[in-house]
Parts: C-alpha cells; sequence; structure tokens
C-alpha cells in the first residue's frame, strides 16, 4: 500500500474530492483526519472508510481560523505521532460566469483571500511539525486557471495563480527539511459536480441533470483524451505524490485534467 502507516489530514473531506481523497488514502493505508465545516458530510465519508476497514476520525475545523487549526493539528500529532500528509481541498468561494468588468471587487477578492489563507493555515501549519520530524508532504489542488485565458472565469484564476506561487515558495524554504510541497491541476470531474454546485459558482448557469450531461460531455471533448478525469484518478495521483514513490517531486504542479489545460 503507498500510505500505509501515514498519518493524513484532508481539509475539506466532506466534499466530492475531499472524500474520493479521503477514502483512496485509507485504502492505500493512511489513518485519516478529516476536516472541514460540515460534521455531518465528514461523518459520511468517515463511515465509508469504516466500511472498506480503514480509520478515519472527524473534527469540525474552520481552515479560516488559525488558531483553530493549529490547535487541531498539534492534537493529530499528539494523538497519532506524527503529521505525514497534509490536503487541502477547500471550497473557496469562486464566481464565474460574469465578466471581469462587471463583477465586484469583494466577489473576485473572496476566492483568492480565502483559498490563499485557508492554504496558507493549514500548510504552515503542518509544515512547522514536518520540519522538525525531517519528512512530510503538503498538497494542493487548483484548476490550472491560472494559465488560461478563457472568458468568464472570474474569480477562479487569480485565486489559483496566489495558491500556486505560495506553493511553490513554501517548497523552496521547506525542502531542506525534507519536506514536499505540490500541486495538482484538475477540472471537470464529473462525480463532484452537479447543478447545484455549479450554480453555486456560476449563478448565470442553471441546469437540469440532462444539461449537466451534456455540459459534462462537451467538457470532455475539449481535452486532448477526448474524456474527463474520473475521481478516482485524481485521488489516486493524490496518494501517489504522497507516498515515498514520489520522493522526487516537489514544488511542482501535475496536471490531471486529461488535457483541458495544456503543460
Amino acid at each position: 500500500m503507498l500510505l500505509e502507516n501515514k498519518n493524513a489530514v484532508i481539509y475539506g473531506a466532506g466534499g466530492g474530492l475531499g472524500g474520493g481523497v479521503a477514502r483512496t488514502f485509507a485504502r492505500e493505508g493512511a489513518r485519516v483526519f478529516l476536516a472541514g465545516r460540515t460534521r455531518g458530510s465528514l461523518e459520511a465519508v468517515a463511515a465509508d472508510v469504516a466500511a472498506a476497514g480503514g480509520a478515519a476520525e472527524v473534527a469540525v475545523v474552520d481552515a479560516l481560523d488559525e488558531q483553530a487549526v493549529d490547535e487541531h493539528v498539534a492534537a493529530v500529532v499528539a494523538r497519532a505521532g506524527s503529521i505525514d500528509v497534509s490536503v487541502n481541498l477547500v471550497n473557496r468561494g469562486d464566481v464565474q460566469g460574469i465578466p471581469l468588468v462587471e463583477m465586484a471587487a469583494a466577489d473576485l477578492t473572496r476566492a483568492v483571500t480565502t483559498g490563499l489563507l485557508a492554504n496558507f493555515h493549514t500548510a504552515r501549519a503542518a509544515a512547522r511539525h514536518m520540519t522538525t520530524q525531517g519528512s512530510g508532504v503538503i498538497l494542493t489542488v487548483t484548476s490550472g486557471s491560472a494559465k488560461g485565458t478563457a472568458p468568464l472565469m472570474g474569480s477562479t484564476g487569480p485565486a489559483d495563480a496566489a495558491t500556486e506561487a505560495f506553493m511553490r515558495y513554501l517548497a523552496a524554504e521547506v525542502g531542506q527539511h525534507g519536506v514536499r510541497v505540490l500541486g495538482i491541476y484538475t477540472a471537470g470531474v464529473p462525480e463532484t459536480l452537479s447543478p447545484e454546485r455549479i450554480a453555486s459558482v456560476n449563478p448565470n448557469t442553471q441546469l437540469d441533470a440532462a444539461a449537466l450531461e451534456q455540459m459534462l460531455a462537451g467538457m470532455a471533448q475539449m481535452t486532448m483524451l477526448r474524456r474527463a478525469p474520473s475521481l478516482a484518478q485524481v485521488a489516486d495521483t493524490a496518494a501517489f505524490l504522497a507516498s515515498d514513490r514520489a520522493a522526487g517531486i516537489t514544488g511542482t504542479i501535475v496536471n490531471v485534467t486529461c488535457g483541458l489545460v495544456p503543460g
């Protein structure tokens, strides 16, 4: 198993992507600590992990509350003995579908601020312990929109760019202590999308189930592989990057978009 005897904290573990990563990490042998703001969704993921024979613990933690994050990570280390992997999959509150010249400043800055602070708080808390123990992996996920020029992506590109820059600088600082910091690009993962989820990001896009399937099919045709990345593929990539088999990789972003985002 890739993550046997590893302790992994997953922020946003109650979401579609977070739940998939948590289940995969547990299947690969990790003891997973599920953190997020909604206990019910976290406990549902924990139940799945337990049913599959894994070990999961739940904590209600707001990644924007730095004291709460620090205290939770300290509690994990005290309980488990180490923190080996930290994954941030927190919802940033992106706003899309509005031209930048018409967008309110608060709508632009919300995702930038939320994404950057959530990653800063969680990565900093983990790195402080990881540098002392001499090992660890910090992972974040962005969409690759910072590289593109697609219209009406709103706050997503700036938010991605801020998080990616932070990731690279942190990797340069903590690498000498044996800590790796990495990113993953992914977008359009069908299992994580619903009409409600899309409307929460782009209120101008109201879809029923049939329209959602049509939209996903169109996105798949835009990729180099002519298919969308699956949740399992994204989660498996995260597990590999968090494992010792990826020990030579840091300070970079692995592209799991099936070629939707080039490079």
